[in-house]
């Protein structure tokens, strides 16, 4: 009989906040008891759960400051005792030329040469890159990534204020992310099964590839990937690859099967949604919530200009509080709104200030009474779990693919719906609320 092992499993690495829950999410559903941290903990103190995972604040700072921030998160669950490591990015591969994932997975490979598990000396170390996520539509094929029926470059990702993915072939957006030589391992080496995996794994190691891009087109695909990977110390891709990973440690005798990895524990008190990606997704989900429900739009310019938009938004939700209404705050906007607005304040100073509103926002929120925050965005929902004081999640059932719900750890929790802003139904925020208190998704 398998039992869980008393120190955690897999580690694991997120280059931003709703990547770590939408990872978390798959996890839990592979059954692993799992808890997310916001940034690295301050404390090598035990944590019981069967994977942990850092979640970093690193798709868009300078290379060289995601690296370091990935090996301090590294060294801290290696220190918890991880038998495994996996670094997350986005199903979209966003990111530059200059990096972050390139370089970030270059420092992880180098670090966990010679780790236990692998033969990983110098040449010789070696891992993957699968942002295949086919439940949320993103499928490789001959390394090009798609989402949905159009490549990357046409799925409006193209138009991505900070990471702008003009190019469909992975292999050659890695290649020129890294010095490290990058292959391709194609989706009929995944159909023909594991072993045949791992052979491509050998003869590209042979080759000199450190890095292969990995087909994928369902989820079959990523479990045969999931188990070829099961000897790699370390991974790198989106959530999808994780589909396969719960069962290795199943197979080898160290994790116990369970019904409840998920059960979080139940939150009293009023409910916000927030809304900062300026995605298809969240534009969507934006116009369905505001077509019978009440909304506030943050206007960046007019925060620049000084104007009191914190306390109008704070007192626009203290009215619809009264009536117990719960109430969108949102600073989504269309692409062409969003470069007008860049074009005047700057690309990286109107990010800043959007987050820096909505997370005034989100503390004089929770001082308001409320206890339940739906967020859309990653770069929103790293600044509003920041303000709001949060270091540690448990991961609880999934709303829609991609997105659980979460709840912090200690005395009086807060509940917590971080969504990455492509995911998500578009009636994902009523959704989401109901999930929260209580009901089903």
């Amino acid at each position: 009989m398998t039992t869980s092992s008393s120190r955690p499993l897999l580690g694991c690495i997120a280059d931003d906040f709703t990547g770590a829950t939408d990872l978390a999410n798959m996890l839990v559903r592979g059954g692993m008891r799992t808890v997310q941290t916001i940034g690295v903990p301050g404390s090598d103190e035990p944590v019981e759960a069967d994977a942990l995972i850092v979640a970093l604040k690193s798709r868009t700072i300078p290379a060289a400051e995601a690296v370091a921030q990935s090996l301090a998160a590294l060294d801290w669950l290696r220190a918890q005792g991880c038998r495994q490591f996996f670094f997350k990015y986005c199903s979209t591969f966003d990111s530059t030329d200059a990096g972050n994932i390139g370089p970030v997975a270059d420092a992880l490979l180098a670090a966990l040469s010679g780790a236990a598990g692998q033969s990983q000396g110098g040449a010789d170390a070696f891992t993957i890159a699968c942002p295949a996520f086919p439940e949320n539509g993103r499928t490789i094929f001959r390394g090009h990534l798609f989402v949905g029926d159009v490549p990357l470059n046409e799925s409006g990702m193209e138009n991505h204020p900070l990471t702008p993915m003009t190019d469909a072939n992975l292999v050659r957006v890695l290649q020129r992310q890294t010095e490290s030589k990058v292959g391709l391992v194609r989706y009929d080496r995944a159909a023909q099964g594991v072993a045949a995996v791992r052979e491509s794994f050998d003869a590209l190691r042979r080759d000199g590839v450190r890095m292969a891009i990995t087909d994928a087109l369902s989820d079959a695909d990523l479990h045969t990937l999931g188990e070829a990977c099961a000897d790699l110390t370390l991974i790198t891709g989106g959530s999808g690859i994780a589909i396969g990973l719960p069962a290795n440690f199943r197979r080898a005798g160290l994790l116990a099967k369970t019904t409840d990895a998920g059960q979080l524990p139940p939150v009293e008190g009023l409910s916000v949604v927030l809304a900062g990606s300026a995605s298809k997704a969240t534009n969507a989900q934006v116009a369905a919530w505001r077509e019978s429900r009440p909304a506030f739009r943050i206007d960046p310019l007019a925060a620049a200009r000084g104007e009191p938009v914190v306390e109008q938004a704070l007192a626009f939700a203290r009215e619809h509080f009264a009536g117990k209404q719960p109430v969108l705050i949102y600073a989504t906007a269309t692409p062409d709104e969003v470069k007008a607005v860049q074009r005047e304040l700057g690309v990286e100073q109107a990010g800043h200030l959007v987050e820096s509103t909505l997370a005034s926002i989100a503390r004089g929120l929770r001082e308001l009474g409320v206890r339940k925050f739906v967020v859309a965005g990653g770069e929103t929902s790293g600044a509003v779990v920041q303000a709001l004081d949060v270091h540690t999640l448990r991961i609880g059932a999934q709303i829609d693919p991609g997105v659980p719900a979460t709840a912090t750890t200690g005395d009086a929790p807060l509940a917590l719906a971080l969504k990455s802003g492509n995911f998500g139904a578009t009636d994902f925020f009523v959704k989401a609320l109901r999930h929260l208190d209580g009901a089903a998704p």
